[in-house]
């Protein structure tokens, strides 16, 4: 995973990782919140969910302590990063910024 997960990052597309984990509520929560925000984006940016109890180290390189944590990734740069569930317009307008 780590090797596809550096060519996912390093794309000039940006891409919006959700850190989530399956028993997690508030993940739940945002994952339909992501449908939305895919739908208002479409090709301009990609949402890749990565479960932190399937890849602890990887959630542990990109050092998330809780979840959800979402993280914006473009060019192999980390831009954003932060915990919590966040709503659909907040995260359209921060993946726009990008593309």
């Amino acid at each position: 995973m780590s090797q596809k997960f550096q060519e996912i990052i390093n794309s000039d597309r940006p891409v919006l990782i959700d850190f989530f984990a399956t028993w997690c509520q508030p993940c739940k929560v945002q994952s339909s919140v992501l449908n939305t925000v895919k739908e208002n984006i479409g090709e301009g940016a990609r949402i890749i969910k990565v479960d932190v109890d399937q890849y602890p180290a990887l959630a542990a390189q990109y050092d998330v302590r809780g979840v959800p944590t979402l993280a914006v990734f473009k060019n192999g740069e980390l831009l954003w990063k932060e915990s919590g569930v966040h709503d659909v317009n907040t995260l359209t307008q921060l993946l726009q910024q990008y593309i």
